[in-house]
């Protein structure tokens, strides 16, 4: 025979059930802010996100007493709580920490902007990043998506690169076909056991011989591979080897 729940159970599920309703609601507001640029007004969002002034504001300023989010001229933006949280999300432990060094000597090699991006629903996500020549035309950041029809989209869904004669498979060369004025290399990053990790790309201006910066990026995710290793096995990442 089934028993109706008690007053107390009802009461104990329609705050669990408020509960998730404020925090969907939450979400909701700070991928808004995302999708708005990281700042917008409060009718602007309350209108995008479909819910009231009244509740919009009132989760907007929950966010606000906890730093996820801040309130700048009227305008609310994604606060340095949240993002402080955010850096510590990886999906492959240690990845950021072992391109950090990588990415620079690529940079300083090439003048190269260059990313490292992994495979997140439908995009190549920035997990780090260095600016270079290119930052005027194509900015870099963290958090940053590409879509799966650049070089580095095509990288992480290719799968674990083919390997002959034990050199990894040809870059993703990419000529101006996404933007005007930017090319791209991209290699897949793997981890020692020869899992695919992410993608390594170097976007450079036209006139850059692509294939040199091709070679110039292998290396570079080589030594993320290896940096990779040594972190397995606790010992310090190596530094960064320059080839002009």
């Amino acid at each position: 025979m089934a028993h109706s729940p008690s007053p107390s159970q009802q009461r104990t599920t329609s705050a669990s059930s408020m509960g998730r309703g404020v925090l969907k609601g939450a979400f909701a507001l700070l991928d808004e802010l995302r999708r708005q640029g990281g700042e917008a007004g409060l009718t602007q969002i309350a209108n995008a996100c479909g819910l009231p002034k009244a509740s919009t504001h009132r989760l907007l300023h929950q966010l606000l007493t906890v730093g996820a989010v801040e309130r700048h001229r009227g305008r609310y933006r994604v606060g340095g709580q949240l993002y402080r949280i955010g850096q510590a999300w990886q999906p492959h432990p240690g990845l950021r920490l072992a391109a950090r060094q990588p990415l620079h000597g690529l940079r300083a090699a090439t003048g190269a902007s260059v990313v490292v991006t992994v495979l997140y629903e439908d995009l190549a996500l920035t997990i780090a990043s260095v600016p270079g020549e290119v930052e005027p035309v194509a900015p870099v950041r963290d958090g940053m998506g590409f879509t799966l029809d650049t070089a580095a989209g095509q990288v992480l869904t290719a799968g674990p690169p083919r390997r002959t004669a034990g050199r990894p498979e040809a870059a993703v060369l990419e000529r101006e076909q996404v933007m005007d004025g930017v090319c791209c290399a991209a290699l897949p990053v793997c981890s020692p056991d020869g899992q695919l990790r992410a993608a390594i790309t170097a976007m450079v201006p036209p006139h850059r011989r692509l294939q040199t910066v091709a070679e110039h990026t292998a290396r570079a995710g080589a030594a993320i591979t290896a940096n990779l290793g040594r972190a397995a096995k606790g010992t310090a990442p190596l530094p960064p080897v320059l080839r002009h």
